[in-house]
């Protein structure tokens, strides 16, 4: 009997495209219940036995992680192993199993859980996300304590469906080939989508219903760069992404063939095409796609591993080599971006976080752990090619008090007798509307500015990105947008400032045309990318940008300008990049 055909929208986590069976992937569910013990020595060290046994499993699984995803990645696992390590932790369970002569299994299942439900119930994703890793241990050691091993029966070449993946899940199932996965929950911030990513193996999380509509055995196609997932697809929808992925085999090594070329139009306008930095990894990648400089270091993603804050020290050497890797061109070091829908390095629970303790507030309320950082960045300057960036800038007071502490931490440095560049190019990012209305007077005061088109557009719109109900109105060609970002370019180019734009809308190959034609001259995006961009840059005439960017400029609605926008890519774009998307 024939399937229906099924396509299922998600997020996507990590790109790519997979034909393959789908095989969901489900733990054995131990049950725990209540029991009441007489030997309490023999619980106590039958835990210790579990516990010991866990750390051993994690360590083997850090050492599969560290050959696959590298040391940095695989410190994931290293927090998990602290998890076991913690002296609070194990001593209430010890504690509980003396007091109530309850089993191990339950006091471990219910002491554990209580973290996981706080976590859970945080307002940050990132916090959710972690829950996941704790639950993991949790089963781990429940596991070892029932003496039962974990068994994959998992067959090579399948895309794995499943209601939620533990980092050290999608190391171990990586050993089976796997094609993809598929999960109902998860975000872009999970520790699987980032072990995903680092793998390259596609990725689409966040469906819902995912393991209620697939069944073992159904063909699926995961679209990883679309974010989504089609369920036994008819034979037309098959041979249709075949020859996708054929053609991104074939067009990536053509790409690949113009990465010493400038990126430059047909007429002479030549554009820079810079890469975001997340994960040290990445520097390689960088260098081989040959692109024009790093336009945006996140360091806060940088440290996300890290159990705290890294010291100056552990900073420094971070960026130092990232500096001597990409010289002589820049690299753009953004000060850590933290709160909001990130983690922070405090416990706090705010009632609208992407409205409250977030960016240079968070750092000039925190001058230690800002000066901690300014002062990494300036050692690591000692070549001239690193550029400061401050983010989420709302007035010209959060500037001068930044420059404050730059001053202080200069003379601290000279004081000190250690060499820094004392004209390090200092800039912020524009992604509040009160700054983007004031572009011409920070430009008076900034060496540089930075688009940031995601915050940006969200504040915008008041739309928040990450809320699936209202995800639909975070337009990025709404016409609001395209004018903001018009504005901002015209200002700090009359101050002859440098202007660029780093974000998921500099990435997008639709809105190039446009961005370009508004006059940006800086792009800072994944360095996958950047073979596209210059491919479709160098087929284009600058004029013809121009004339697009003003069409659009003059028009009503986000819907327009869209069809503006697909109308000039269908036309001037060549059908071996069409045939993509």
């Amino acid at each position: 009997m024939e399937k229906n055909q099924i396509i299922l929208k998600g997020i996507a986590a990590a790109p790519g495209i997979s034909i393959a069976p789908a095989y969901l992937f489900s733990k054995e569910s131990e049950s725990v219940s209540a029991e009441k013990i007489e030997n309490v020595d023999e619980a106590l060290e039958n835990l210790d036995a579990a516990l010991e046994l866990s750390k051993k499993e994690m360590r083997k699984i850090f050492n599969l992680a560290v050959d696959k995803i590298g040391e940095k990645r695989a410190a994931i696992f290293e927090a998990q192993m602290m998890i076991l390590d913690d002296p609070v932790l194990t001593s209430n369970i010890k504690e509980r199993i003396k007091n109530e002569k309850m089993s191990p299994e339950y006091i471990v299942e219910d002491e554990i859980s209580k973290y996981i439900r706080i976590m859970s119930a945080s307002n940050e994703p990132y916090m959710k996300e972690r829950s996941h890793d704790i639950e993991d241990i949790k089963n781990r050691i429940i596991r070892n304590l029932k003496k039962k091993k974990w068994k994959s029966k998992i067959s090579n070449d399948v895309i794995v469906v499943t209601t939620s993946l533990s980092p050290s899940d999608t190391v171990l199932l990586s050993r089976s080939n796997v094609k993809g996965y598929v999960t109902d929950f998860g975000g872009l911030t999970s520790h699987a989508a980032i072990v995903a990513r680092s793998l390259n193996i596609p990725a689409v999380v966040g469906i819902h219903e995912a393991t209620n509509i697939i069944r073992n055995g159904d063909l699926l196609i995961i679209d990883g760069f679309h974010g989504k997932v089609i369920v036994n697809p008819t034979d037309i929808l098959i041979k249709e992404y075949e020859e996708k992925i054929e053609k991104l085999s074939q067009y990536d090594e053509e790409l690949l063939k113009l990465k010493s070329l400038p990126a430059v139009t047909l007429d002479g306008k030549e554009i820079k095409l810079m890469a975001n930095l997340d994960i040290s990894e990445e520097m390689s990648f960088i260098i081989h796609n040959c692109a024009d400089g790093i336009g945006l270091v996140r360091t806060e993603q940088l440290f996300e591993e890290y159990e705290v804050f890294p010291d100056e020290d552990q900073q420094f050497e971070v960026y130092n080599k990232i500096a001597e890797s990409i010289y002589p061109k820049v690299v753009i070091i953004r000060a850590f971006d933290i709160g909001g829908d990130k983690v922070l390095p405090v416990d706090l629970h705010e009632p609208n976080p992407m409205l409250g303790w977030r960016g240079i507030r968070l750092l000039l309320d925190s001058p230690n752990l800002f000066k901690t950082q300014i002062r990494a960045v300036l050692r690591a300057s000692l070549h001239k090619n690193v550029w400061f960036m401050l983010p989420m800038i709302n007035s010209l007071s959060e500037v001068v008090a930044a420059n404050q502490l730059i001053d202080e931490c200069k003379k601290e440095l000279t004081e000190e007798g250690i060499k820094y560049d004392d004209e390090i190019p200092v800039g912020i990012m524009i992604e509040v509307p009160s700054a983007a209305v004031l572009t011409s007077d920070f430009a008076d005061v900034v060496d540089f500015i930075s688009i940031g088109t995601n915050d940006l557009i969200q504040y915008l719109l008041a739309v928040d990105r990450g809320n699936e109900i209202v995800s639909s109105q975070y337009q990025e060609f709404h016409p609001a947008v395209i004018r903001t970002i018009k504005h901002i370019i015209d200002e700090a180019g009359k101050k002859s400032v440098p202007i660029g734009m780093c974000g998921e809308m500099a990435a997008d190959p639709f809105a190039l045309p446009l961005l370009v034609g508004l006059g940006l001259e800086s792009l800072s995006i994944s360095a996958a990318g950047i073979p596209l961009h210059k491919k479709i840059l160098r087929s284009l005439n600058y004029s013809e940008l121009k004339r697009l960017a003003d069409e659009c400029l003059n028009l009503k609605n986000e819907d327009e300008i869209n069809n503006k926008l697909h109308k000039f890519f269908n036309e001037k774009i060549s059908d071996q990049i069409k045939n993509l998307y």
